[in-house]
């Protein structure tokens, strides 16, 4: 048997929704050609996701589910013939859990886009548990250079973080905004000054503006202030509709606007003057295997610090409440 914090009944986080449960520890098996592999968790990172799951901003895919989907954890059992993996090994599960591989979408190596896609903590059952079950063609291996903790919210916050500038076609040594700044952005920050980027964060926490300051950024302040220089490229982070005029309104000819953000408030209208000049506007939906490999490798080599806040398992509630407040310094990451 095993512990785990289970939803039932999506609600404000200020009510605690997650459930300390007792399951039987769940058995990997081979379905078709895939193959499971048993997991034993060591850390869970918490993402603003698992909290628009929890409140019912994102409906849910299956009742009850155990979320959390930024997982290092070591295999526990494998399923008969599963020759890529073995006992011991540490391996991360992000977001992504499956695909069908088939589509036109995995074909084309956007395999984030799969119509029949499945996500950790939103199709099956995540990592807020002392165990899970996960494909073994999609865990991700861990670097030696980050403890459990460490490498934890590398797996979403990270991942989808990278993803984010690769889409907003970050190039070395270029202007860039980032708009909100929780887990994914301190460390969007980092592989940006890894760039050469001359980085601008604008959010309304001055302890995340602080932060932001110590990582490296070259200036700070609120989405109300303008930066002292047009953007190349930016980021929004922050699930607000209303911030992408403003935004759009700090970039400089030619450039792109990027949301990160799976759940966003509407977006207003748009002057045309904001966009015209080539300005490129575009969301970041999920991430591939290949862009979770990347950035454990870039990780490594830029030497990235990762601002955690640990709680035990049993505290779920709490960070979500936490994340919510935006009282998190960097990123929550639950530990069993």
């Amino acid at each position: 048997m095993m512990q785990a914090l289970e939803l039932a009944q999506p609600g404000p986080a200020s009510e605690p929704r997650l459930q300390w449960v007792t399951r039987r520890v769940p058995q990997p098996a081979r379905e078709g050609g895939a193959r499971q592999v048993l997991l034993k968790v060591r850390a869970c990172g918490v993402c603003r996701t698992d909290l628009h799951i929890v409140e019912g901003d994102l409906p849910l895919h299956r009742q009850p589910i155990i979320p959390g989907h930024q997982v290092v954890a070591t295999v526990a059992a494998v399923a008969p013939n599963e020759n890529a993996l073995k006992l011991g090994d540490r391996v991360g599960v992000p977001w992504l859990f499956a695909a069908c591989g088939v589509c036109q979408f995995c074909r084309r190596g956007s395999e984030n886009l799969c119509e029949q896609a499945q996500f950790t903590g939103w199709d099956v059952d995540g990592g807020y548990a002392e165990y899970l079950l996960a494909r073994s063609d999609f865990v991700v291996r861990i670097p030696d250079a980050f403890d459990d903790v460490a490498a934890a919210p590398l797996l979403c916050a990270g991942v989808i973080g990278y993803r984010s500038l690769r889409l907003a076609d970050v190039q070395p040594g270029e202007r860039v905004g980032l708009v909100g700044f929780g887990a994914s952005a301190h460390l969007v920050l980092q592989v940006a000054r890894h760039w050469q980027c001359e980085v601008a964060v604008m959010t309304r926490g001055a302890a995340h503006r602080r932060l932001a300051e110590e990582l490296g950024a070259a200036w700070t302040g609120t989405v109300e202030q303008a930066p002292p220089w047009p953007l190349d490229r930016a980021v929004i982070f922050a699930p607000v509709g209303g911030l992408v005029p403003t935004v759009l309104g700090r970039l400089r000819k030619g450039s792109t606007l990027a949301i990160n953000a799976i759940h966003m408030s509407p977006l207003p209208e748009i002057n045309y003057n904001l966009l015209y000049g080539e300005r490129t506007l575009r969301s970041v939906s999920n991430a591939t295997r290949r862009d979770a490999a990347e950035i454990m490798l870039l990780a490594t080599q830029a030497r990235i610090s990762v601002e955690t806040e640990v709680l035990p398992l049993q505290r779920g509630n709490e960070a979500l409440l936490k994340l919510k407040r935006s009282e998190i310094r960097g990123a929550a990451v639950l530990v069993p």
